[in-house]
């Protein structure tokens, strides 16, 4: 593997650990960077071409969103470089006046790996757009992002599924990362003003995922992000990753789990010691007229919806069921059937209230890091559970087994 950088690299950020759960590894801290301060445990939507499905840049303010996503593998493809450069960055081209986190562009190896072959040098790519080759080396997406600004980069990373066969190819991917990692530290121009952030790597050999940890966290990046999840692995072996690797890391640094984002998925894993998260799942499945409440997700494109007027969810105060008495849109259930995939406003109804609440303190999150400061999170976890499965005697097994590792047992009576 590479060399260790001899020296530090500088930081554009600071971290305040505010609280560790006295049972669990879960932790309530703030994150300040250039465009502001991150509460965190967060869920980060994500613009993936500097567009939020669904919502609008005010309407996503108004959530309280302090930290969102925008990919450098498309933003590279369209609009370009040269119009990054020439507007000044993403920040200005989308108008969006907080922070942003860019995704290196190596997920595209996975998404898209029948366009890639991937090498030594870097991933080369065909356009889905239109078939040009492209190649997107360590320092070419550290360039790209230097020129889209974001205020945290990641580096390229040798990306695989998690459920490959070949032990080798894992190996070489956990490997040719350090390696890449140390190329994007030499390109990274801005640190003092862009935090690059490293990523583990090791699939679910958990041995490899320790080496990788050990060489990561010796190249002091600002942030540490755990890669290579959520790629079709059992939850369990998912869960055993997570929980090694947070185990390894320092205190002083967030640590970000790339792609998830199912509301069950973020709250063990703020349990076993995740700080970060971010997923396309919860704007795509609202599009398709699905609306995620603390029971669960409803379907609203089931027929049973089309005669129903009551709200999508009783006693919720967000502006899609809040009465209009109350200032509210007094949505139904039967409206957003009658909207589900059909049209356009329903892609806003559904994002809008039910996954980005625009009273913060009701969001998943905030309630989350609210428990962990109140050091009541083990009982927030208990509640959880019993709300969205109807009884946490009903958890899957694979959470039940995790919080355990941690204390929680989910089968208490």
């Amino acid at each position: 593997m590479g060399s260790t950088p001899a020296k530090p690299m500088p930081s554009a950020l600071t971290f305040d650990l505010h609280a560790k759960c006295s049972t669990t590894k879960a932790r309530a801290s703030t994150l300040h960077l250039p465009h502001g301060a991150v509460p965190l445990p967060i869920f980060m939507p994500v613009a993936t071409q500097a567009s939020l499905k669904g919502l609008t840049y005010d309407q996503l303010r108004n959530t309280g969103c302090m930290l969102c996503l925008n990919n450098t593998y498309h933003l590279g493809l369209k609009p370009g470089q040269a119009v990054l450069d020439q507007v000044g960055g993403a920040h200005r081209l989308q108008g969006w006046d907080r922070n942003l986190l860019t995704d290196s562009g190596g997920f595209q190896m996975v998404s898209l790996l029948k366009l890639a072959k991937v090498t030594e040098e870097g991933v080369r790519f065909l356009s889905p757009h239109d078939g040009t080759p492209m190649l997107l080396t360590p320092e070419h997406s550290i360039s790209l992002q230097n020129s889209i600004g974001s205020d945290i980069i990641m580096q390229l990373d040798d990306v695989i599924a998690t459920t490959t066969p070949d032990a080798a190819r894992m190996q070489e991917a956990m490997e040719r990362s350090v390696r890449w990692l140390d190329r994007c530290i030499d390109a990274h121009k801005y640190p003092e003003r862009q935090n690059l952030f490293c990523i583990i790597q090791g699939g679910l050999d958990l041995d490899l995922r320790r080496r990788c940890c050990e060489e990561m966290v010796a190249r002091d990046t600002p942030g540490i992000a755990i890669g290579g999840l959520s790629g079709g692995e059992a939850k369990a072996e998912y869960c055993k990753v997570v929980d090694t690797c947070t185990s390894l890391l320092p205190d002083d640094k967030p640590r970000y789990v790339m792609g998830v984002g199912y509301p069950e998925d973020l709250v063990v894993s703020v349990a076993l010691g995740a700080d970060m998260f971010d997923c396309v799942w919860p704007t795509r499945t609202a599009r398709f007229g699905n609306a995620i409440t603390p029971h669960g997700v409803i379907n609203l494109r089931t027929t049973t919806f089309a005669n129903d007027f009551a709200p999508i969810q009783q006693d919720c105060t967000c502006p899609c069921c809040r009465p209009k008495t109350d200032g509210g849109l007094g949505i139904t259930r039967a409206f957003c059937h009658h909207l589900a995939s059909k049209e356009t406003v329903g892609a806003h109804l559904f994002v809008f209230p039910k996954n980005y609440s625009s009273r913060v303190k009701l969001s998943l999150m905030s309630s989350i890091r609210q428990a962990i400061l109140e050091d009541r999170f083990p009982t927030f976890l208990l509640e959880f559970f019993d709300k969205f499965y109807g009884s946490r005697l009903k958890s899957p097994q694979w959470a039940v087994d995790a919080l355990r590792g941690v204390g929680v047992d989910l089968l208490q009576e």
